[in-house]
């Protein structure tokens, strides 16, 4: 009840709350970007509520293409913009690196090769100091080519860098309910309030009682991770209710560089630190 309460309390500021996937038995760490009652919009990866854009944590990462003039990015480049190992991708080492390349206005050099392309998560700093490197000539953020399909998985041409409008259920609210709105709250309606659905010639009926309307029993949450191109988040399954959220983490214990020996790796700074002051 704490991370919920505390949401609710605030809602000027949408801190990270742990919450349960409702397919999982793991924890999860998301921003809570959306509240019961809220109408939420994503327009070229900008989340507005209710019309109002939304502040962007400093930590926000995308995935970019950095095409390079036929010079590699060194360790040394890597390593100041704060790039792991992991996430240094190589598109033209991919198997159908030729083919993404060319989708994207790649031209071959003289030698009929593509110059290095990179395939790199960046936050609004590192895409800055990337674009300055002097061997890079070129930025691209990452189109939906690579997104899978969004919630709630219909013909809606919804994705994941454009998204909805959408209304976030609100404990006691009634919404209209039609064939067309009857995907985004139907797992809501019977997942997670316990109601029997069945659809028949178009006819909703809930519970046995045909139905064109129908009031939520709790409310829902909307989540998102900060590393928006790398998230599975509530674009893909939808609305978290409340009784799926554990809690609020205060701060973070112990933080490791997974690139460097145990000793090196450790990231002194971030140790014993709220997680409120790491936006």
């Amino acid at each position: 009840m704490f991370g919920r309460d505390n949401v609710l309390k605030h809602t000027e500021t949408f801190g990270k709350i742990v919450y349960r996937p409702v397919d999982r038995r793991e924890n999860y760490v998301k921003r809570c970007v959306g509240l019961p009652g809220d109408s939420l919009q994503i327009i070229d990866n900008h989340i507005f509520i209710n019309g109002k854009a939304q502040y962007e944590p400093k930590g926000l990462q995308f995935n970019y293409f950095v095409a390079t003039d036929g010079r590699k990015i060194s360790e040394e480049q890597f390593d100041k913009l704060g790039i792991s190992v992991d996430d240094r991708n190589v598109i033209n080492q991919w198997n159908n690196g030729d083919a993404i390349l060319e989708y994207l206005g790649y031209t071959r050099n003289s030698n009929g090769a593509f110059n290095p392309v990179y395939y790199l998560p960046l936050t609004k700093a590192a895409l800055s100091a990337t674009k300055k490197l002097p061997n890079v000539i070129d930025v691209k953020i990452e189109p939906n080519l690579f997104s899978h399909q969004v919630f709630p998985k219909t013909e809606k041409d919804w994705t994941r860098d454009n998204y909805g409008p959408i209304y976030i259920p609100r404990k006691g609210a009634t919404i209209s309910l039609n064939m067309d709105n009857l995907p985004i709250y139907q797992r809501a309606i019977v997942n997670y309030e316990n109601n029997e659905l069945q659809v028949k010639d178009s006819v909703i009926y809930i519970n046995g009682e045909k139905s064109n309307t129908y009031t939520f029993k709790m409310n829902y949450f909307w989540m998102m991770g900060d590393n928006r191109h790398n998230s599975e988040d509530s674009r893909f399954w939808g609305f978290v209710p409340e009784d799926h959220i554990v809690g609020k983490p205060i701060f973070i214990w112990l933080s490791l560089d997974k690139d460097k020996s145990f000793i090196n790796s450790i990231r002194w700074k971030r140790i014993f630190s709220l997680v409120e002051n790491i936006r």
